[in-house]
Order: structure tokens, then C-alpha cells, then sequence
């Protein structure tokens, strides 16, 4: 198992190993690439096997939320499958999708074992290698991300305004969306300003799809143009005095956008109805007939689980930087040197 890169002993760096996670992984890039790309097939995995159980079992006869669908009823706010009135009127297609995931899946599990076993354990400098500390090399790497998730949101744009649609609940139908491209009014949603006032949940109070749509229209042209400006430029001087330039930390601060993302679901589901229609979600409230109060528990316990992990690892990428040894309680508990008692006991 040395071979690979891989430790079952606690050090100062990794602290206790079952928490230790990829942080053995941080001098390795080739063995990190082969971890990343075998967790995104496990969660594509994830993706197609569960659709295809819930189209085993779905009743187009009953309303989705009331069969306990949680993905099925994604697509079907997506425009795909629907008919007049939120009712499914084509299964097909999720199939279709099911069986793309299932086949992508193996293609990122075949990339994931390669780079874990049999690709170099790093990567080259001139090419996907990196150093954590090279800023021009990190940042072009934030870039490409930031490009691939505008590239998504403009994806979905495409999607309801050119390709099909997408459910519009407060006309119960399918239908292309013109969308609102006002600055004011979609920014606004940041600070809870909303075209009937002031409202306390913020973004989750958008009330039409033209809305959401414009949304995204913004996010995806940002996010393309943060991408391209991370690419071409170095940080600046105050990001690199002032940032913390490890794995560690940049795990911290991935962690931290992931809490964002589930507790902003978490709301979402709760009191929206128009990105999350009623027809597939249940009614907003919190009755036995939504699926909403589930979803929104596990992304909230998700989102919280993230947080933790965003503490707990910006505090370890601190300590680092700041020269301190301390570590967290478990990573003392992993080092601590045996007891009198302990090493009689083993004789």
C-alpha cells in the first residue's frame, strides 16, 4: 500500500488516520486526480442507479412527491418528460438519462483507478502538475472551475430558452422563458429585495421562472469572466500575504462554499414553489405529503457537516502557517505519546 502513496500511521500532518482523509495525498497530484475523478463517478453513480430505481418504481398515476422521488421529480422541473398540468407523460427519457450517468460513471471510475494505481504518482509541473504554493498555477486552476460551472448555468439557460423549456408551475406547463435580465432586480434577490418588498428569505423569494432564469444568465456570464480573469492574472499582492497557500486550506475553503450551497437548498425547498414546483415537491409547509421537509433536513445536515469541515480544516491550515503544533483534539489524541500504564500493559 506504501507503494501508492497511502499511510495508516497518524503524523503531524495527517493527525488521526481515519479523519486524515486525502491529506496524504497533498505531495502526490497524480494519486489526488485519481481520488477526485473516482468520487465524481461515485456520484454519478449514485445518480443513474437511483434514477433507475425510482423509475422502477414510479406511478405515473400519483403525484411524484407523494411516492418519496427526490430525483425524478429534478427532471421533471427541467421541462423533461412533462406535459400540461406537471403530469408525466414520457418515462423515456429519465431512462435515457439514468443509463448516461451509468455509462459515464464507468468512464470516471476507469480515470479514477488508473490515476490511484497504474498513472505517476505526480503529475507534471508543465502540464496538470501543480505546486499548492504556486499562486499563477492555483488560481488558473480556480479559473478553469469557475468556467466549467458557468458553462452549467448557461446550460440550463439554453435549456429553457432555446431547447424545450422548462415547467413553469404558475402556468402549469412546459414552455420557453424570456428571461429577466434586469441588474437591479436580480441582485436585489442578494439582499432580499423583491418586486412585492423586502422579503427575509432572500433569493428563495423568487417568485417566476423569467427570474430564475435571468439568475442564471448573470451567474453563468460572471462565473465564465472570474474564470478567465483567474486564468490569465496572478493573485494579487494582499491575496498573497494574506491567504493561507495549502491543500489544506484550499480544501477549507471549498468546504466553506459547499456549506453555502446546501443550506441555500435548504431554504429553497422549504418556501419556494416555483423553482421547486408544487406538483413534484408537495405543497411548502412541512406536511406529510412533501418530500420537502426530508430534502431540506439533509442538505441543512449536509451543509452543516461542510461547515464543520471548513472550520475544522482552516483552523489545521492556520495553525500550519502560523508555525503552531498544536493541531485539533484528535490529532493530539493520534500523537500523544503511551501511558506508563499503557506501555506495561504491552508489556
Amino acid at each position: 500500500m506504501r507503494s501508492l502513496g497511502w499511510s495508516s500511521e497518524a503524523t503531524p500532518e495527517t493527525g488521526a488516520p481515519l479523519l486524515a482523509g486525502n491529506i496524504r495525498f497533498k505531495d502526490l497530484s497524480g494519486r489526488l486526480l485519481g481520488a477526485h475523478v473516482a468520487h465524481a463517478g461515485l456520484i454519478v453513480l449514485w445518480a443513474g442507479a437511483m434514477t433507475l430505481f425510482e423509475l422502477s418504481r414510479f406511478d405515473p398515476g400519483l403525484p411524484m412527491y407523494d411516492q418519496g422521488l427526490i430525483l425524478l421529480p429534478n427532471l421533471a422541473r427541467l421541462g423533461i418528460g412533462v406535459g400540461d398540468g406537471g403530469v408525466v407523460v414520457d418515462t423515456y427519457p429519465y431512462y435515457a438519462i439514468a443509463m448516461l450517468h451509468l455509462v459515464s460513471s464507468a468512464v470516471l471510475g476507469a480515470g479514477g483507478l488508473y490515476h490511484a494505481v497504474l498513472g505517476p504518482a505526480k503529475l507534471n509541473r508543465n502540464g496538470f502538475g501543480y505546486d499548492w504554493q504556486d499562486g499563477r498555477k492555483m488560481t488558473t486552476i480556480l479559473g478553469i472551475h469557475l468556467v466549467i460551472l458557468g458553462a452549467g448555468a448557461l446550460l440550463l439557460v439554453l435549456k429553457a430558452t432555446r431547447f424545450g423549456g422548462i415547467y413553469d408551475p404558475l402556468a402549469e406547463q412546459v414552455r420557453l422563458v424570456q428571461p429577466n435580465l434586469d441588474p437591479g432586480r436580480i441582485f436585489g434577490y442578494l439582499f432580499g429585495i423583491t418586486p412585492h418588498g423586502w422579503a427575509i428569505a432572500g433569493m428563495a423569494a423568487v417568485d417566476n421562472v423569467e427570474d430564475i432564469v435571468g439568475g442564471h444568465v448573470w451567474v453563468g456570464l460572471l462565473c465564465v469572466a472570474g474564470g478567465l480573469f483567474h486564468i490569465v492574472t496572478e493573485p494579487f499582492a494582499w491575496a498573497k500575504a494574506r491567504l493561507v497557500w495549502s491543500g489544506e486550506a484550499y480544501l477549507s475553503y471549498s468546504l466553506g462554499a459547499l456549506a453555502i450551497a446546501g443550506f441555500s437548498v435548504a431554504v429553497f425547498v422549504s418556501v419556494n414553489e416555483v423553482a421547486y414546483p408544487t406538483a413534484f415537491y408537495g405543497p411548502v409547509g412541512g406536511t406529510q405529503e412533501s418530500i420537502r421537509t426530508a430534502l431540506a433536513s439533509v442538505h441543512a445536515t449536509l451543509g452543516s457537516l461542510a461547515l464543520l469541515g471548513h472550520l475544522w480544516h482552516a483552523y489545521r491550515s492556520l495553525s500550519v502557517s502560523l508555525g503552531s503544533t498544536r493541531g485539533t483534539f484528535f490529532d493530539i489524541v493520534a500523537n500523544r505519546k503511551p501511558s506508563f500504564v499503557e506501555s506495561v500493559a504491552e508489556g
